[in-house]
């Protein structure tokens, strides 16, 4: 047995979580030597008591590893251990990192740079339509959209982050061939052709109660930071907010109506500190370093050959209608004969690349 299937089987003993688990590393120095240890050594370990020793000691008796590995492999997904070069570096960080995370996709170097969006199930118009938008925009960019894959804003953000043909990561509450809502099949399957789908449960896992805060917190865990769009004041979201803050990430919130119960949750957020969300640009400005300056033309006394900047064909329009002085967003709009949504994402791309910089009252100007 390798050090991946054992930590496989660890996952699925009952009452060892990460952190015990973690304790048992420590002092066994790797997974296999913990599931053959006698139980007067498992017991010398800190916070493992007679219940845990156990479990452990006879894991065969409760655990199908055999199975396990086969319906990993029929399903077509692949675990993930903290070691391997894709683990969300950042998750790493944690207290408690997962010791496996199931993977239906790929995660890859590009996950880096990840925001999470998260919000209620029961949602508004606004929310759904503010969700898609910005995740379309963050995706757009190339920052990484996860989610939890729920009924909502979860949905909604998933949906905005493939419409910009980027990148979205679902943390399920269950085990990854359980599908929930149900009606979300079809798009699990496009987020694990452009992403991944994640969890750390294992095959057949329903969710409850408890399933739900460990998954949240791995979506904040692997995340620069946490935007929540529209959440009253019980919603899950916040406890995905809450994460992120101990985590010491950062937290958007976006405003709404102040007499919608729906807007509550994110408008406590704003009153203890969350930064106000109205756009992706808030977003971006607290992670500009994801943008490296190279792109900028360099200053008199500056020297050296700038890369080749590479823009699309929607951001090369834009760019050609800055030709001149200051612009309005209308003007730029007209001449370059795009959609405003168009010219919006193209704008706020440019500013990212660093060619185009934004003054007051939605005037553009190339960044010369």
């Amino acid at each position: 047995m390798d050090s991946r299937e054992a930590l496989v089987a660890l996952n699925m003993i009952d009452h060892v979580g990460p952190v015990r688990a973690r304790l048992l590393l420590e002092h066994f120095g790797e997974a296999p030597k913990i599931l053959a240890a006698l139980k007067s050594e498992l017991l010398r370990v800190r916070n493992i008591g007679e219940e845990v020793a156990e479990s452990i000691r006879n894991w065969e008796k409760s655990v199908d590893l055999a199975g396990e590995l086969k319906r990993i492999s029929d399903f077509g997904c692949h675990v993930l251990i903290s070691s391997d070069e894709n683990y969300p570096a950042m998750l790493r960080e944690i207290y408690d990192p997962p010791l496996v995370l199931y993977v239906k996709g790929e995660l890859t170097v590009k996950d880096k740079n990840a925001v999470a969006m998260v919000g209620s199930r029961q949602t508004t118009h606004y929310g759904i339509e503010t969700a898609r938008k910005l995740a379309y925009q963050l995706a757009y960019v190339g920052v990484t959209v996860v989610s939890g894959g729920a009924r909502g804003i979860d949905t909604a953000a998933h949906q905005g982050a493939l419409s910009a043909k980027g990148r979205t990561v679902a943390v399920l509450g269950t085990g990854i061939n359980l599908i929930a809502p149900a009606e979300n099949a079809e798009l699990f399957q496009r987020i694990s052709e452009n992403g991944a789908v994640i969890t750390q449960f294992p095959f057949n896992r329903p969710a409850d109660k408890q399933s739900f805060p460990i998954r949240n917190r791995i979506v904040a865990g692997m995340t620069l930071g946490t935007v929540v769009v529209e959440a009253d004041l019980h919603s899950g979201a916040l406890i995905t907010s809450n994460f992120a803050t101990e985590y010491g990430r950062q937290v958007f919130a976006v405003p709404g109506r102040i007499d919608s119960p729906r807007s509550k949750g994110c408008h406590d957020l704003i009153k203890k500190g969350a930064k106000l969300c109205e756009g992706a640009e808030d977003i971006l400005s607290e992670f500009e370093y994801l943008f490296p300056s190279s792109n900028k033309p360099p200053s008199p006394g500056e020297t050296g050959i700038l890369p080749a900047l590479e823009l699309s064909a929607n951001e090369q329009k834009v760019f050609d209608a800055l030709d001149g002085d200051e612009r309005a967003i209308d003007e730029i709009i007209r001449d370059s004969g795009l959609p405003s949504s168009a010219v919006s994402v193209a704008l706020l791309s440019l500013e990212m690349k660093r060619v185009v910089k934004q003054l007051p009252g939605k005037v553009f100007v190339k960044n010369l």
